[in-house]
Order: structure tokens, then C-alpha cells, then sequence
């Protein structure tokens, strides 16, 4: 089943967390922008691509029909869902007389919901394609992110037939083009300031391809070019990766804030990067909290321990594990030699040392992405007990 982008329309906040959860447990399904101003519809769907439209018509269906209505002369293949509370049998009639594909009712009906997004789907299987984003979201500073970030997009370049790019979202003090010794001519900043949709050809000049064949969008050149790059920017971008990629590998967002939250609505599969130290567990804890209240779906959220092996103190994996209620997915060696030469030469670990167990690890990484069911399942790393270490430090927080 193929990717299904979705545009959110609601101007019920009261109703935000119920529709969200509902979009977010369809596997299918991204949320690649939302808005709550009827007169900004027309902006958005111009601007970033999408299979679907829903719109919550409450509280003023009078007033959002005719403007989603609008939109269907001059955007023939986006299908527009409209959701209310009202079956008056009038509103649903003008809604289908305005070319809207779908009219839902509260409360959802998830099955038919699922039919709908189903039909879309296989539709859009037989002429476009649409790859997955990986998003590595550090919990602290330092934990190791980028240059995770940046080895896994080589790695997965090396493994599939299709491009494999690696963005990176930290706009000021980026580096994913340095740990490949890239000097890029255009940046995510050349991209971000379009106010029309990028066009295919003009998201590939932006971008430079290092040897590994894998491709680099770099962060802006200067700091003054940060500052104008908004949230539905970057996904607008992101989204057209994801159309001309088979992976997208993302450095970030650098920070979980309310714009974090619509880059990682696109993100297949969101990699929580932590370390045994109790600031990096203890925010890693906050963003899942958050990201549960949000609505996310938790099944895209990974955890991966880095620099396994450093002076760590009492915590483990297991402490780790028992404290955030979920499985770690993965686990990165420390490794400072082989790390340290291959940031300061600009190469990619593959290339500096094939057989370092860092470089082994964030390769398991790739595959367990790329071709799960070649991985064999693992035992339990620890028992998922409660560590009475960690329950009294986040019992305080």
C-alpha cells in the first residue's frame, strides 16, 4: 500500500487530538500540513503536495464548503474529504455537488475511513511512487545525531537501487555536508523561500551527491537565512524528496517544538536518539510523552542508544528500557578514534573503516529499516521491571 499525504483542515481545537490520533494510526496515511484559516486553503495546497484533503467543516460548514470547493476546478487529482456532525441531507448534497470525494461523519467511522484512504492509495500506486523518510531526532545536545544521521543515509544509499538523500534540518549549525567534505552551492534556504510548488528539476539542482551515491540537501549558508524558513517550508520541501526519493534521511528537527511536530507527521519512522545519561533519558521520556499527547502514532517512534560503552555510570539498557515502557531498537558502540577521524576527514564510516563495530552497528541499523524480515528476532536485552535508580530520578522530574 502506498504513502497517502494528507492536508488537515480544522478549526476546532477541541476536536484537534481526537482527529489527529484517528489520521495517525493509519499506517498509510502522513499529515503533511495543517491550518485552522479558511483563507489560507488555496496557499497550502498550492504549495505542498498532497493525495488528500480533509476538511472539518464545524463549526462554520457554511462558510469552509464553498472555499474547499473552490480548490477542486483548479486541482483535479486531490480528492477532498469532508468531515461533520451534521447528516443533514442538504450539506451532504452540496458538499458532492462540489466535488468533494468523501463526506464523513462524527464519530468517524474508522473503517470506512480506512476504505476511502485505501482507494486513494492503490490509485496512486499505478503512476507515482513515494519513498519513506527516516527522521533522527536527537534528545540532548551532543548525543550524536548528525553523524548517525549521516552514515545511515550512506549506508541505506548502499543498499537499495533508489536515490537516498540526507537533509539537514539544524538551518544554523548544520554539518551532514562537513562529515562528507561537501561544499554544496545551493541549500535547503533556496528551496524554503519558493512560494510556488517545487518542481523536480529544481529541487535537484539544490541538492550535491557525495561519492557513496548518496545525495546531500546542506543547511543554509548563512545564519541571516535561517531565520525565514518556517515549518510548512520544510515540509513542502521534504514532501518533494520524498517524491523523487526511495529514502530520506533527516538530520533533526534540532529541537521538539510546536514546528518539530510537522516534520515528524511526515516521517515514516522517527529515530529517538539518546545516551545513557539522565538529561538525554529524561527528555527522551518529555518528547514521548508529548509526541503520545500530540497524537502520533508510537509505532513510527524508534529508540536508538548511542555511544554505548562510554563511562555510562549505573544506567543500562534495560534501566533505559524499563523507564520509557518501550523496546530500544537499536544500539550504537562508542568508538572516539574512528569516529573522531572519520568527522575530521569528512568520510563517511564506511569508507574509513568498513570493520569498526560503530560502523557494523548503524549498518544493522540500515537493514533493520531497509529489510526487516531479514533480521532475526532477538532476545529480551533486560527485564522490563521498573529500575528503582531511574524511578526515583524521574519520579522527581
Amino acid at each position: 500500500m502506498g504513502t497517502v499525504r494528507v492536508i488537515l483542515f480544522n478549526a476546532d481545537e477541541s476536536y484537534h487530538s481526537t482527529l489527529r490520533n484517528t489520521l495517525m494510526s493509519f499506517e498509510s496515511v502522513r499529515i503533511v500540513a495543517e491550518l485552522d484559516e479558511p483563507a489560507m486553503l488555496a496557499h497550502v495546497v498550492e504549495q505542498i503536495p498532497a493525495e488528500v484533503l480533509l476538511v472539518h467543516l464545524d463549526p462554520n460548514p457554511e462558510v469552509v464548503l464553498p472555499m474547499a470547493g473552490q480548490l477542486v476546478p483548479h486541482h483535479p487529482n486531490l480528492n477532498i474529504f469532508a468531515l461533520s456532525e451534521s447528516t443533514d441531507g442538504q450539506l451532504i448534497l452540496s458538499a458532492m455537488r462540489q466535488g468533494v470525494r468523501e463526506f464523513l461523519t462524527k464519530p468517524i467511522d474508522e473503517q470506512l475511513l480506512k476504505e476511502a484512504f485505501d482507494k486513494i492509495s492503490h490509485t496512486g500506486e499505478e503512476g507515482t511512487t513515494s519513498g519513506r523518510m527516516i527522521a533522527c531526532l536527537g534528545t540532548a545536545g551532543g548525543v550524536g545525531s548528525t553523524c548517525l544521521a549521516t552514515n545511515l543515509a550512506v549506508e541505506l544509499a548502499d543498499m537499495c537501487k533508489g536515490r537516498v538523500t540526507a537533509a539537514d534540518l539544524d538551518y544554523r549549525f548544520g554539518q551532514v555536508a562537513t562529515l562528507l567534505d561537501l561544499n554544496p552551492n545551493y541549500t535547503i534556504a533556496d528551496l524554503a523561500h519558493s512560494h510556488e510548488r517545487l518542481e523536480e528539476q529544481v529541487v535537484e539542482r539544490t541538492l550535491v551527491k557525495h561519492s557513496s551515491g548518496t545525495y546531500v540537501l546542506s543547511r543554509p549558508t548563512h545564519f541571516v537565512q535561517s531565520d525565514n524558513i518556517t515549518a510548512a517550508n520544510c515540509v513542502g520541501v521534504l514532501s518533494s524528496l520524498v517524491a523523487m526519493s526511495e529514502y530520506v534521511v533527516v538530520d533533526g528537527p534540532n529541537r521538539y517544538d510546536v514546528g518539530a511536530s510537522s516534520i515528524l507527521d511526515l516521517a515514516d519512522v522517527t529515530l529517538l536518539v539518546t545516551q545513557l545519561n539522565v538529561p538525554a533519558v529524561r527528555n527522551a521520556q518529555r518528547i514521548l510523552q508529548s509526541m503520545e499527547e500530540a497524537g502520533f502514532n508510537p509505532e513510527r517512534a524508534r529508540l536508538v542508544v548511542n555511544r554505548i560503552g562510554r563511562d555510562n555510570g549505573p544506567l543500562t539498557v534495560a534501566d533505559v528500557e524499563a523507564t520509557l515502557d518501550r523496546k530500544v531498537f537499536a544500539t550504537i558502540p562508542e568508538d572516539p578514534t574512528t569516529v573522531g577521524a572519520a568527522v575530521n576527514l569528512g568520510e563517511p564510516l564506511m569508507t574509513r573503516d568498513p570493520k569498526a563495530k560503530v560502523r557494523t552497528a548503524i549498518r544493522d541499523l540500515a537493514v533493520q529499516i531497509h529489510a526487516p524480515e531479514t533480521v532475526a528476532p532477538e532476545a529480551s536485552e533486560g527485564s522490563r521491571m521498573g529500575s528503582r535508580f531511574l524511578s526515583k530520578i524521574f519520579n522527581e522530574a
